[in-house]
């Protein structure tokens, strides 16, 4: 074994393709805020001779993300992070899934990047609805990259008053993880390090078929549809993409989004598809 770190947060589909495909080799930590989820995943792993440690987390607290910084560590040389971990709108509410999605992705590319070994890579799961988000005026974009994470739920336009919708929450905090990474690659390059991020479409994982079996069904139906692919995205599919960011081969490769999607963004603005969809 290679003594490398593969940090993998948030313990669902997307998490656990990730870990079972770039885990051999590596000491793994899990983390997940779900414990049954976490153990059930890494159980799995552990039958199929994966080393894996798990560690509870709540993203939103930069307390809990820090502690987790700092055990990976202690851990060996942490060289890959896959952060996965995020809510839907039809999981939660507007207020919840910024505190998760938005909050949360800032805090751990906050307190990962200090902990990250030199030479290391960083994928964070966005979306293809970050693509799709209603319009942010440039002034709004670049608040959302730069400001203090916990000014990020402060923004005369983050607040609960301001979003009540929880599509717009989620549209609206993808689109903010695709910046705040972009932004980040800097300071991050400025270790020898690389972070990038991933928009998946319509992937087959628990929490879209939570989708399906919400008010939202026609429209994830119709988005895969539409697309080129003709057909849902696998976990392994956003696995496979994780793989060529995080490693050497994408060695020239930060601070961009990876629009993994099956083409339903394409369809949409060519006009076979009216909205934005969820991932």
């Amino acid at each position: 074994m290679s003594g490398e770190v593969l940090v993998v947060i948030g313990s669902g589909g997307m998490g656990r393709a990730i870990g079972r495909r770039l885990g051999s080799g590596r000491r793994v930590l899990l983390a997940d805020l779900d414990e049954n989820t976490l153990e059930s995943t890494a159980e799995s792993m552990r039958s199929d001779g994966h080393d894996v440690t798990t560690r509870r987390v709540d993203v939103s607290s930069r307390e809990s993300v820090a502690e987790l910084a700092r055990d990976a560590a202690e851990l060996g040389p942490v060289t890959k992070l896959a952060h996965t971990a995020g809510l839907s709108p039809a999981l939660s509410s507007a207020a919840v899934i910024l505190r998760v999605n938005l909050l949360g992705v800032s805090l751990v590319l906050d307190e990962f990047e200090g902990v990250m070994a030199e030479g290391g890579s960083a994928v964070v799961i966005s979306s293809m609805a970050g693509h799709m988000a209603a319009s942010l005026d440039r002034q709004q974009e670049e608040t959302l990259a730069t400001a203090a994470p916990e000014e990020l739920l402060k923004l005369p336009f983050t607040t609960p008053e301001a979003v009540t919708d929880p599509g717009h929450a989620y549209g609206l905090s993808k689109r903010a993880n695709q910046l705040r990474v972009q932004r980040a690659c800097v300071s991050w390059g400025d270790r020898g390090n690389r972070v990038n991020s991933i928009s998946p479409g319509v992937i087959s994982t628990p929490m879209v078929r939570q989708e399906l079996n919400s008010e939202h069904l026609g429209a994830v139906r119709a988005m895969t549809e539409v697309s080129a692919a003709d057909r849902p995205g696998t976990p392994e599919d956003i696995a496979a993409a994780a793989d060529f960011l995080l490693g050497q081969q994408a060695g020239f490769v930060t601070g961009t989004d990876l629009l993994v999607d099956g083409g339903v963004v394409a369809a949409v603005r060519a006009g076979r598809l009216g909205g934005p969809g969820q991932e």
